[in-house]
């Protein structure tokens, strides 16, 4: 591992670098813009998917995290579409959006890919920092949940306007992460938040955000679309042998964005990729629809 420093006290930042890719470590002034708590949170989970220690928690995932969700789901797992994952190309970054309704919907993806592909992989699922950002049990939850992958985080929630400096720092980060580098990753949810609807095809408008990293760094896209998981964490283990809703997973076809390029890069352009990011999204909603339909006739 190589590291390169600039004057932290400027905008600049510092890269630190390794395994195929880098990340940016924010200026003090960006830094501070954070409380206490926050910055020691941030720090953890920045060294954590750093190169030194993120082909650990990437091996943990494949092989605790993942085996542990296949143990809990096998009963009830349906996967579709995977080919469009094991055909995608795979010397750069792979953006994965999806539909967002439980706390599981990306690890149970994840663990599938893990588990049904030989895909190289190192994953980043950027957050809301209000919860896993603040407070120590948030620290663990991301350790314990997400083997540390929920990273970078964003406060745009925040009442303290301030904080959206540092989310700017966050989306420069995330944008260089789906820029460049062979098996990154990531999971993002359009919608923002959970959709806690009892109608699995209904979702919440898409949020700009993924249209202005999708237009800045042009990954390859993939939609996802989730259903059958909840919420509660006992009752969707027991629902494995008790008997829960059927899990299905669709994977899309990757997404020709290439028409979007052509536009200028500003808030207008980004809400009409999100959106059509979510049509997609929602056609694969469709086609899992039907798929319910038939399988209830049958």
């Amino acid at each position: 591992m190589t590291q390169e420093t600039n004057d932290n006290s400027s905008n600049e930042t510092a890269l630190v670098k390794g395994d195929g890719f880098e990340l940016a470590f924010p200026s003090r002034e960006r830094l501070r813009l954070l409380n206490p708590l926050e910055r020691v949170g941030f720090r953890i989970a920045h060294l954590m998917n750093g190169p030194t220690w993120k082909p650990l928690w990437t091996f943990l995932q494949r092989h605790v995290g993942s085996l542990w969700i296949r143990i809990c789901t096998y009963n009830l797992m349906n996967v579709f579409g995977l080919d469009n994952i094991i055909g995608s190309d795979r010397s750069r970054p792979l953006l994965l959006v999806a539909n967002h309704r439980s706390f599981f919907d990306m690890y149970t993806v994840s663990s599938v890919m893990f588990r049904q592909t030989d895909l190289k992989m190192r994953l980043f699922f950027p957050v809301r920092g209000k919860f896993f950002y603040t407070q120590p049990i948030g620290w663990l939850v991301n350790l314990v949940m997400g083997w540390w992958a929920m990273y970078p985080p964003f406060f745009r929630e925040s009442k303290e306007a301030h904080k959206r400096e540092f989310d700017k720092f966050s989306m420069e980060t995330l944008v260089d992460i789906c820029r460049e580098g062979a098996g990154t990753v990531i999971g993002f949810h359009p919608e923002g938040k959970r959709n806690l609807s009892d109608d699995p095809y209904h979702f919440f408008p898409a949020q700009p955000g993924v249209g202005a990293v999708v237009r800045k760094a042009k990954p390859q896209v993939i939609p996802v679309f989730v259903a059958g998981l909840g919420n509660n964490l006992l009752t969707q283990v027991l629902g494995n042998w008790l008997g829960g809703p059927k899990i299905r997973i669709w994977f899309g076809e990757p997404v020709d964005l290439s028409g979007f390029y052509e536009k200028d890069d500003r808030l207008r352009t980004h809400k009409e990729i999100s959106d059509f990011l979510m049509s997609k999204v929602a056609e694969l909603g469709e086609r899992d629809r039907e798929w319910m339909a038939e399988t209830t006739r049958s």
